[in-house]
């Protein structure tokens, strides 16, 4: 993305033991909602398990992003997760009415990928990690690298370090939690000049803030 001839490269891929972990992950979303043009406020789907150490990535963003008071909706919690056997029955086009969707899962990967948190747009595929095909989610996704995978995917899983997925998961939901509250920021500035438009797409202004607000972030990180 190119804003007034400066070059903004979003990192998507994060490190997650980095200490700028949690704003790179913030840039990364803002990023992959301005490339969208899409509105917000963001709504998060948080697809796992907790009866899975590695799948438990997602409900614990889920439970730590209501905990720390996250103004929009999000389905899928430790004690209510998101997962294969109720997925197809949620709600989840009712949100994109007012809000982006972000899909946030688990996943596995090469070695040195392990402890990787990937920031994408597009819908995320949950389930194709372990071979299973579950309905898309969402308009942009975060995927967190919770063990080695290409093999006994469901027993990998199983014996995924808990201190790594809540490490990935704090950063994610600290990460997610600052890029909506820049998103709202940017909306509340230009609500006059999109007031009473339905339409998800960014107005000019919007996209001018949100642009200022993604330099202003890379620049802190530089």
């Amino acid at each position: 993305m190119s804003v007034s001839g400066v070059s903004v490269i979003s990192p998507l891929t994060i490190n997650s033991s980095s200490p700028r972990a949690s704003t790179e992950v913030a840039i990364a979303v803002l990023s992959a909602v301005a490339d969208l043009g899409l509105s917000k406020p963001l709504s998060v789907v948080c697809v796992g398990t907790d009866r899975s150490t590695g799948d438990s990535l997602g409900p614990l963003v889920g439970t730590l992003l209501r905990a720390s008071g996250f103004q929009g909706t999000v389905l899928g919690t430790l004690d209510h997760p998101v997962h294969a056997e109720n997925l197809a029955a949620l709600p989840i086009n009712v949100l994109s009415n007012g809000s982006a969707i972000l899909g946030v899962d688990a996943c596995l990967g090469a070695r040195n990928e392990v402890g990787s948190i990937m920031v994408r747009p597009g819908p995320l595929r949950p389930g194709l990690g372990v071979r299973k095909r579950l309905p898309p989610i969402g308009d942009l996704y975060i995927a967190g690298v919770v063990n080695v995978g290409g093999f006994m995917e469901y027993m990998v899983l199983q014996n995924t370090r808990l201190a790594l997925v809540m490490k990935m998961a704090q950063v994610i939901a600290a990460g997610v939690m600052r890029a909506d509250s820049l998103l709202r920021s940017v909306s509340r500035s230009d609500s006059g000049a999109t007031q009473g438009s339905s339409d998800l797409t960014l107005a000019a202004p919007e996209t001018a803030a949100l642009h200022s607000l993604l330099l202003e972030e890379y620049d802190r990180l530089r």
